[in-house]
């Protein structure tokens, strides 16, 4: 507990349990909440649509096994495909935002 004494932020807090921006450990940490956040995304916009996996695997020309593993974080996805399956499937827009 000593080492959150002094946190005042989130950014902080951050640095003390995965390292400085750029560092190995702070890298995977990064890619692992980018897929967890569209993987909500996708779920969340897929069950607004009323679609089942198998529905919306069927609209965009992938597999149901494809998005169960992208809703639960366990596939890459490559931005083309990504926009697939929101335009096309879901009938939703992607921005995107370089930091």
């Amino acid at each position: 507990m000593k080492k959150y004494k002094n946190i005042t932020s989130f950014d902080e807090l951050l640095d003390v349990e995965y390292g400085k921006i750029g560092s190995e450990k702070r890298n995977e940490f990064e890619h692992n909440s980018m897929l967890f956040t569209i993987s909500e995304m996708l779920k969340e916009a897929r069950k607004e649509a009323k679609l089942t996996q198998e529905e919306l695997a069927e609209k965009t020309g992938t597999k149901k096994s494809y998005i169960s593993k992208l809703e639960n974080g366990k596939a890459n996805v490559q931005l083309s495909t990504l926009i697939r399956i929101f335009e096309q499937g879901l009938n939703k827009q992607i921005g995107l935002t370089f930091l």
